[in-house]
């Protein structure tokens, strides 16, 4: 038997419009009460009863055209509202001047609140302060001067009609916002599914034909560096979304793999913090494990970039001194105060007294790609290696982090 779908659909005007229904018929059949109860005070009745069948002709009638906004058109409710004005208008025709000017009701009585009320729950307060400044005008025109009860009357149905018109678009905004956090989630665990599925399937294959690729060298090598490639973009598009592209290739020079990470415009990418998160996924691969927080961890921009780049240096000198088959890892950890990212790694370590030998042969990796980045940032570096142990680095950068200020080229004033 195949599966039915059940379509939900959610609207908070919904439960507006059936009550504007039920006000609608309810005030007109009051208006008739009062009407017939005072029948004999009319000195002619007649035309109150002709605007009578016409008023609840109407209100059945155009039931359909206040069960929601797409109904309710913009000409319903101009003859809507006229019908409410021509009966306050009409008052003074059909009723005795004596019952008007002692604060009697208009023939369509608290009806053309209705009519108010449609214009706001349509259009908003804007439209309801339109639709309820004539019908003050109408009942000023009526009563022929302005009383208390009337100012009174008029002033409550033009604050309670602004007042519904507001909420409508409050509504409104929030039910958008609501329906654009629902699609969110759901795309957020669809990627999560595909994201499961990937990673018991195509990710494992690719790493393991880079893995096989590598140790058989040859054309079996650039398919493992292609395949390679194909998983750190993979695994960074299914666990944070796109990113920019990275490549790896050789540099004949200097004998080591270089990662080239084709990164935005800064001057596009706005003044706004960075994700540290969509920076460092590039650098994950199979022989690089990255582990992160589920939350975005926002710096400011040039503080993520350098840290990224003091990451990326990290893992350089991880390639270049403990092989290609050397297992890394990156822990990002996001504190209150600052950011800690480590980088560590399964290689020989270092032994004791090296780095201050290349700091003194003129090979200054880890004091300016790692270190000096750290520190033109406001934060620190630290390496520890044990020989035999592998070496991790910690870098720690402040949440206050801010680029440094560029002083190059203003002339000094004597």
């Amino acid at each position: 038997m195949p599966k039915r779908e059940r379509v939900m659909r959610m609207s908070v005007e919904l439960p507006l419009w059936r009550a504007l229904t039920g006000y609608r018929v309810l005030t007109m059949i009051y208006a008739v009460g009062l009407f017939i109860s005072a029948y004999g005070k009319f000195p002619r009745p007649w035309l109150a009863i002709a605007y009578f069948v016409v008023l609840a002709g109407w209100t059945l009638a155009t039931l359909p055209k206040v069960a929601n906004a797409a109904s309710c058109t913009k000409r319903f409710l101009a003859a809507d509202l006229t019908i409410a004005v021509v009966g306050i208008l009409l008052t003074r025709l059909a009723d005795s001047p004596a019952r008007i000017e002692a604060g009697g009701p208009t023939l369509p009585s608290i009806w053309t609140a209705g009519a108010v009320l449609a214009f706001a729950i349509k259009g908003g307060w804007r439209w309801a302060a339109f639709a309820s400044t004539l019908i003050a005008v109408a009942n000023l025109v009526h009563r022929g001067a302005p009383t208390r009860d009337t100012v009174h009357n008029v002033l409550l149905v033009w604050v309670a009609s602004i007042a519904i018109g507001y909420v409508v678009e409050v509504a409104r905004a929030s039910e958008r916002t609501l329906a654009r956090a629902l699609e969110i989630e759901a795309a957020t665990r669809e990627r999560e599914r595909l994201a499961r599925d990937i990673h018991d399937s195509v990710l494992q294959v690719l790493a393991m034909v880079q893995r096989r690729g590598t140790a058989l060298g040859g054309e079996a090598a650039e398919l493992g560096r292609m395949a390679g490639e194909q998983e750190v973009a993979l695994r960074t598009l299914v666990s944070g979304g796109l990113v920019p592209v990275s490549r790896i290739s050789e540099d004949a020079a200097e004998g080591a793999l270089v990662r080239v990470v084709d990164e935005p415009d800064t001057a596009e990418s706005g003044d706004g913090p960075l994700d540290l998160r969509s920076l460092l996924a590039p650098y994950a691969g199979a022989q690089v494990t990255l582990s992160e927080p589920g939350a975005p961890v926002e710096l400011a921009p040039h503080a993520a970039r350098e840290l990224a780049a003091a990451v990326g240096a990290a893992l350089d000198n991880v390639r270049r001194h403990a092989g290609e088959r050397a297992r890394a890892w990156i822990l990002v950890e996001d504190w209150t105060d600052e950011v800690i990212v480590t980088v560590r790694d399964d290689g020989p370590g270092i032994p004791e007294g090296r780095l201050a030998q290349a700091e003194g042969e003129g090979r200054l990796g880890v004091a300016l790609s790692i270190r000096g980045r750290l520190r033109d940032i406001g934060g620190t570096a630290e390496l520890i290696s044990v020989p035999g142990q592998g070496t991790e680095v910690e870098l720690k950068v402040p949440r206050a982090s801010e680029a440094p200020k560029d002083t190059r080229g203003k002339a000094e004033k004597r």
